[in-house]
């Protein structure tokens, strides 16, 4: 699936792009997927936006339920539903893919870095070699604190991971994941953000 070309090519040239925004909960990951798949349907591009978890599927739905629930098991279910919601995912780009022109997906592999240490950087490399490469990795980053009150902000039930130390954590792990990712720093202001992603869907860093 990499082959699909990248950000690079230029609007109006006929070639896909996959983009995957991804971060910690609070992150801003969902704003800045709406702002791009905004930008690039404004350029007449046809846009596929997908998110995880995926409520209108039953996988996304039983993923987010345990997401909401306390201990390991929840934990373990939570993700094993996770994993199924993002197979379904990719078979639904392979079959719906050439009505677009470019497909944008919230939330992939980062999500392994809530899994416990001694596992999460495992998972991810067998998820590397598994599961196909986006043609553009966008990892959205904030401080677990700021995320935090963005969350609390939001008002929703909060989840497993939802506290400024977990967050700040998982931050951690996220960030020794992303060597070779585009950086979103979305701790500044809206303009600043929407500039950095407008350099990104260019094919700038």
């Amino acid at each position: 699936t990499h082959s699909h070309g990248g950000p690079d090519v230029p609007v109006g040239v006929v070639s896909m792009t996959w983009y995957v925004v991804d971060g910690m909960d609070g992150s801003g990951k969902s704003t800045a997927a709406e702002y791009m798949t905004g930008e690039l349907t404004r350029r007449g591009r046809r846009v596929l936006l997908i998110n995880h978890p995926n409520k209108g599927t039953r996988s996304g739905r039983l993923s987010d339920r345990f997401l909401h629930m306390r201990g390991r098991p929840a934990t373990a279910f939570a993700a094993f539903f996770f994993l199924l919601d993002v197979l379904g995912s990719l078979r639904r780009m392979r079959r719906e893919g050439p009505e677009y022109d470019d497909i944008v997906m919230v939330r992939y592999l980062l999500s392994v870095a809530y899994l416990p240490d001694l596992l999460y950087s495992r998972f991810y490399k067998f998820a590397e070699k598994l599961l196909p490469v986006p043609d553009a990795s966008i990892y959205v980053d904030v401080p677990g604190g700021l995320a935090m009150d963005r969350i609390e902000e939001r008002g929703d039930e909060l989840e497993i991971f939802e506290t400024a130390e977990k967050l700040e954590r998982t931050r951690g792990k996220m960030r020794s994941l992303t060597g070779g990712w585009m950086v979103l720093d979305n701790s500044g202001s809206e303009e600043e953000t929407r500039s950095q992603l407008d350099r990104m869907m260019a094919g700038g860093r």
